[in-house]
């Protein structure tokens, strides 16, 4: 008999579904422990500054697992340099060509990159312009061609 699959909830919707201790505590009761004495609002820090709504971190996970691959970091890190054929970066990754376009065509989806005909050659180029922090904090924590040793 076959299996039906079944509809993962995800994380957030399980937490926000628990129901939440009470954290009342009275003015003259010394300080609790715990997550029960925590009384920050959910969209704030300690110090008072907002916090990136779970709809936009659910975003930015989704294109942080995206780019979460080695031949599209390379490919990032190409076209952080110029534009590219397809032909060119799957040369540089080591990998054939189809599987480059379709690195490619997941970075486009999400908005990493454009596409540009001319004649017959589509040019590659970087569409998001924060990739460049991304890529420099990965080349500053996990080496970068200027610091090999």
């Amino acid at each position: 008999m076959p299996r039906t699959p079944t509809k993962k909830t995800p994380k957030a919707a399980r937490v926000a579904a628990k129901p939440a201790a009470s954290s009342a505590v009275a003015a003259d009761t010394p300080a609790a422990e715990g997550p029960a004495a925590c009384s920050l609002p959910n969209d704030m820090t300690a110090d008072g500054k907002p916090l990136t709504s779970l709809d936009s971190l659910t975003q930015a996970a989704e294109c942080l697992r995206t780019l979460a691959h080695p031949h599209r970091l390379r490919i990032v890190q190409m076209l952080l340099n110029g534009r590219y054929m397809v032909g060119e970066l799957a040369e540089a990754c080591g990998i054939a060509s189809h599987m480059a376009s379709e690195h490619l065509r997941l970075m486009q989806r999400c908005g990493f990159l454009s596409a540009s005909r001319e004649g017959r050659c589509t040019y590659y180029t970087i569409a998001e312009p924060h990739l460049a922090n991304i890529m420099g904090c990965i080349e500053q924590r996990f080496g970068s061609p200027d610091h090999a040793a």
